[in-house]
């Protein structure tokens, strides 16, 4: 049989050998990774396996913190605290519903009747989104409020710009009346002043006159 010589060279001390050849790793490196207890064969790999182990703890700790919060989010239909509260809760409102049942004949009468499709179960899972359902519906119905009120101030804001303009065009008219009874004024004062100075004119006329008949006399 043939035996490998022990002189041959081997792939791994080829491979050796040309890392460093190209400086990728020096001898003293090698002799030092052989010669160590705990043989490394590259600081620059036993810092890449550092880095990849920590990486893996990160990611590791990072999916624990999801779970974590995706706990939290949940813990109100898996919790037993907070499914107690909620029993707690609705065993109250079932107490006070049978308080007013009691007293209400015509409304038990009425929810008694049977329904199609009101009494479906609705899965742990799913009761968040019908959370998230109900708080969407509300959403909706405060936003359809608001539109409802701004057009309603759309229709109140044309009607009070229509009796803007009318009670423009009003003021418009009563001052032209206003300026019409001022002119009116003032002509009768003018008049009134002219017939005050024609008879002042008149009067002294007449005295003059009568003054110089007495001056004939004498």
């Amino acid at each position: 049989m043939w035996e490998p010589s022990l002189f041959s060279v081997t792939p791994a001390a080829s491979l050796l050998s040309r890392c460093v050849s190209v400086g990728a790793v020096s001898q003293d490196e090698i002799d030092a990774a052989f010669s160590s207890p705990n043989p490394v064969f590259s600081t620059r790999l036993q810092e890449t396996e550092e880095m990849i182990r920590n990486q893996k703890q990160l990611d590791g700790l990072q999916l624990e913190l999801e779970l974590l919060k995706m706990e939290e989010r949940s813990a109100d239909v898996s919790h037993d605290f907070h499914l107690d509260q909620k029993n707690k809760r609705l065993q109250q409102f079932a107490c006070h519903l049978l308080d007013l049942l009691r007293e209400q004949r015509i409304l038990r009468q009425r929810l008694m009747r049977p329904l199609a499709r009101t009494n479906l179960p609705v899965p742990a899972h799913m009761q968040s989104f019908m959370v998230g359902s109900v708080e969407l519906m509300m959403d909706f119905v405060a936003c359809l409020e608001e539109k409802l009120k701004s057009a309603q101030i759309q229709t109140t804001t044309a009607d009070s710009l229509t009796l803007l303009e009318t009670s423009h065009s009003l003021m418009l008219t009563l001052a032209a009346d206003m300026e019409a009874a001022f002119m009116q004024i003032l002509q009768k004062r003018k008049s009134s002043s002219q017939q005050e100075a024609s008879e002042a004119h008149q009067r002294s006329l007449y005295t003059t006159c009568c003054d110089v008949t007495k001056l004939h006399k004498y």
